[in-house]
């Protein structure tokens, strides 16, 4: 979830995390460099390392030292489920509230979805 009390590695990591998802990034490719990335988001390498350190910890970043960080084999499977079940816990529960305070029609957001 972005907000202004979010820590900037885990808007790095949700990044990182769509690219693998959409296909940017697949299993053994390799991920740009700490620097590249910092560079190329504005951000601080450092924080950078941080985000890519929270995708070693959980597995789905191996190092190969002296040549970069890559997607682990089955990174992407497990990313979708654990993603799938943080929309469905989390996020999901906070859309239907909105769309009930809004009083949505459900058919009128599924041709919206349908259209785009």
């Amino acid at each position: 979830m972005i907000g202004p009390d979010r820590p900037v590695y885990l808007s790095l990591r949700d990044i990182i995390a769509a690219a693998i998802l959409e296909g940017r990034y697949r299993d053994g490719d390799p991920l740009p460099s700490v620097r590249s990335f910092a560079a190329e988001h504005g951000a601080n390498p450092l924080t950078v390392a941080k985000a890519y350190q929270s995708f070693q910890d959980d597995g789905l970043v191996t190092v190969r030292r002296g040549v970069g960080m890559f997607v682990a084999d089955g990174a992407t499977a497990r990313l979708r489920v654990s993603e799938r079940r943080m929309f469905l816990d989390v996020y999901w529960p906070q859309i239907v509230s909105h769309i009930r305070r809004l009083d949505l029609d459900l058919a009128d957001l599924m041709e919206q979805v349908a259209a785009d």
